[in-house]
Formats: C-alpha cells, structure tokens, sequence
C-alpha cells in the first residue's frame, strides 16, 4: 500500500463471536486492510453499512431475524455500488445463485477462510467476482435443472415440517389432487425418489432451509 491509497475498510457479519474475532485478527495482519466494523444480524449489518459506507462487506447468510441474503437486497436497494462476499458454511447451489442474485459479488466458505479470505477481499476490492470452487462445481451441475415454483417451493417446506399433502391442501386453500401434482412436479424436478428425498435434496442445495 503506498502513502496515497488508503486500507480496504471492511465490515464484518457474523452472528458469531468467534468466528468475527477470527475474522478481525486475519484482517489486522494486513497492511492494506481495515475492519471498520461488525454487525451480528440482518439488521445491523444494514445500519452499520449505512454509518461506516464500507469497502467490502463480509456477509454470513444465516442468522436470526433478516437474513444475509435479506441484508445484501436491503444494502443494494440503497447502495448500488456495495460490494459484498458472502461467507458461509452452506454450500447449496440454490442458495449461492440466490445471494448472487441479489447482488453478492463472492460466495466464499467459511472452511476455506484463512486460505481464500485476503485474496477475495483484494479481487472483488477491483471489481472481479469469486465463487468457492466447490459451490462452482455445484452451481455446474444443476445449471440446466428445472427450478421449482414459488408454490412448489412452499409445498416442500410444508412436506418439510412433516405435513401431509391432505394437511398442506387446507394451509394452502388447495385441492388434494392440485397438492399432490405439486408434489409429483417437485420428485421429478429434483431427480428424487420420494418426497422424503425430495426434502433432503432440496435442504443440501439450500432451496428450503429448516
């Protein structure tokens, strides 16, 4: 860093004490880094980026409340230029296509933090973009899958809670025949061979969560 350039100010989002702490001694070991500051919600990540206009945001996707992926929505709606990296511990393709979506620059796993961390701060810092070479993989392999509906996502998070599809029909104002078309679509789409595995698939790619 020379006397003219100023550190990349980062804010960190984690619900997690230790895993902020983590973060912060990574960060303090570089020259051209400054953490500015922390937020362990939704919520706070979206004051705090509105007090501080950060460089870089370093955004955990699960937490109580608003979620990261409600916070990226929330920061880009204001903040059009934010530039953020998801870090999680959740690989599913689904949801890193939807934090892209809403305008995440990098997904990035927590695993693979203190090997990755410094080097994806500097590359979306420039402007490049950066997924885990797992979650790339992933994102790969389901690229020409059919995407479940809106409603058929909401009758696998019933199928989820352990409803049945007489169940589901009266929550949703649906017949049984319509719910249990629902569910033949959502078997099918995600290559299953039951509901039940429809359920497990769906949660390793993160297009339900629990």
């Amino acid at each position: 860093m020379n006397a003219s350039s100023h550190p990349i100010r980062i804010l960190a989002v984690d619900d997690h004490p230790l895993l902020r702490g983590g973060i912060a001694a990574l960060i303090a070991a570089q020259p051209d880094m400054q953490l500015v500051a922390e937020a362990s919600s939704g919520e706070e990540a979206v004051e705090q980026f509105r007090r501080h206009r950060p460089d870089i945001t370093l955004m955990d996707l699960q937490m109580k409340g608003m979620s990261g992926i409600e916070a990226i929505i929330a920061i880009h709606a204001e903040f059009p230029a934010a530039k953020i990296i998801v870090l999680t511990n959740l690989e599913g393709d689904a949801l890193a296509q939807r934090a892209l979506k809403a305008g995440a620059q990098a997904y990035l796993l927590k695993g693979s933090m203190r090997m990755d961390l410094r080097e994806t701060v500097r590359s979306v810092y420039k402007g490049a973009k950066a997924i885990d070479s797992d979650v790339a993989v992933r994102l790969a392999e389901h690229v020409s899958d059919e995407r479940l509906s809106p409603r058929e996502i909401e009758v696998l998070s019933l199928i989820a809670a352990g409803n049945s599809n007489k169940m589901i029909s009266a929550q949703l104002g649906l017949s049984e025949e319509t719910t249990k078309a629902h569910v033949k679509n959502i078997i099918a789409k995600l290559r299953a061979h039951d509901r039940t595995h429809a359920v497990t698939v769906a949660l390793r790619r993160g297009i339900i969560q629990l």
